[in-house]
């Protein structure tokens, strides 16, 4: 007959790996969402377009920011980070972002919203690329889990530009 360790030994043994199975069969069950964000980024003014002393374009633009982003809360989403860049292609570089405004999503709650806002933060181009230039806004997000792997995605809206001269 096997002691009262080999008992207590073999109980253990068994309770950890049940408990292992489910953590993973739980984290896996994260796998199964499917998402479905949607987004709607309207400029509503470009408050200045103007050659900097250096030579370098800036821009100043207001925004209506409207976002459904509540599908990508699960129970394990802690926190959703999202941003909103400038992305366009110029003669140096196939591809140009600049990060506009950007946000902490803290809950489920919060991940519906709509914001009229100007850019948090500098839109300067390295050069006078940018008269006349078409441009894309792209909403992207990260999704920081509890526990597990970050992921991000992003919605990218089009149709945008620049007018042809400074104002």
């Amino acid at each position: 007959m096997h002691s009262f360790g080999y008992r207590l030994n073999g109980l253990l043994t068994f309770s950890v790996t049940i408990l292992a199975i489910m953590c993973a069969i739980t984290s896996l069950s994260d796998n199964l969402n499917t998402p479905s964000p949607s987004a709607e980024i309207q400029v509503m003014n470009i408050n200045w377009f103007q050659k900097q002393p250096q030579g370098n374009d800036e821009v100043s633009l207001t925004m209506n920011i409207s976002a459904d982003l509540q599908t990508l809360f699960t129970w394990n989403t802690k926190q959703l980070f999202i941003f909103v860049a400038a992305e366009y292609k110029t003669p140096k570089n196939s591809l140009n972002q600049v990060s506009l405004w950007d946000a902490i999503i803290p809950s489920k709650e919060h991940a519906k919203f709509w914001i009229h806002t100007s850019n948090k933060y500098r839109f300067v181009d390295q050069g006078n690329n940018l008269r006349g230039k078409e441009f894309n806004l792209t909403l992207h997000w990260h999704v920081m889990p509890k526990t597990g792997k970050m992921f991000a995605d992003k919605i990218v809206l089009t149709g945008y530009s620049f007018p042809e001269e400074y104002r």
